[in-house]
């Protein structure tokens, strides 16, 4: 196998996000985070305090998202939202920058939304994850193409002092020809793009659409330090299966986004 187990398992932040999801269900993802050995779970805000008690014993750090899912929360609620998680126990803050103010090209306005959240997180040892939402830039905005837009906010996290960028919340939904909501998540192209535009303090992170083994992998070749997914326990149950075929003289199967 390319890769060890531990150097996949610990890309993965598990994430516990949907609307829908109960407390059982979370405090099971937190159970299977800690079986599985991943990096960190990424929960609701109000549950931090329930998975920061559940995992205290092991090594799965506890995140949680920040003006969750569009940014659009004043700076000031970001940062007592930052607060309120690092008092919880959270160890990973996944803040939403502000997408209006991409689009306005407010681009002092974003700067310090980021700032102000990494400040609060940085003064507890906390780090921060800023993610872009990709699905809403692929049509540029604020006079830029896509892809110079990706890059300037990139630029701006360097900057701001983040410590990740990243590429989806997952519940980014763009409105399609069919009148119907789609999103697609991280794609090869995004993941690439931002590696190359931060400097090397600054890590990807892979989210949305990372299903399978093959796609957890190919994140890592493209520069991902971090893949957030649900996927967690298909994901890595595959890797033990590929590494008895790849003993046996079988071949790693072939996935992807």
């Amino acid at each position: 196998m390319k890769y060890q187990y531990e150097e996949l398992a610990k890309m993965i932040d598990h994430a516990l996000l949907h609307p829908t999801m109960t407390d059982g269900e979370m405090d099971a993802g937190c159970q299977l985070a800690m079986e599985y050995g991943v990096a960190s779970v990424c929960v609701k805000p109000y549950y931090v305090s329930r998975a920061a008690e559940l995992l205290a014993e092991s090594d799965v750090l506890v995140g949680t998202v920040i003006g969750f899912p569009h940014g659009s929360n004043h700076t000031e609620i970001k940062r007592a939202e930052t607060r309120q998680a690092l008092e919880d126990g959270a160890q990973e803050i996944d803040m939403v920058l502000n997408i209006g103010k991409v689009m306005s090209g407010d681009w002092d306005y974003i700067l310090r939304d980021i700032q102000v959240v990494c400040q609060e997180s940085h003064h507890r040892a906390a780090k921060v994850k800023v993610i872009l939402e990709t699905d809403y830039l692929s049509g540029g905005g604020a006079g830029l193409k896509s892809d110079a837009l990706k890059r300037k906010l990139c630029q701006i996290c360097d900057v701001a002092g983040a410590d990740w960028v990243k590429t989806s919340t997952g519940f980014g939904f763009v409105k399609q020809a069919d009148g119907g909501f789609g999103t697609q998540g991280a794609t090869e192209h995004d993941i690439k793009l931002m590696r190359e535009a931060c400097s090397a303090k600054v890590q990807v992170k892979a989210s949305g659409g990372v299903r399978d083994l093959a796609a957890l992998i190919r994140a890592k070749d493209l520069g991902a330090s971090r893949c957030g997914t649900s996927s967690t326990q298909a994901i890595l149950d595959a890797y033990h299966v590929e590494a008895e075929n790849a003993e046996s003289g079988g071949s790693l199967g072939q996935g992807g986004y």
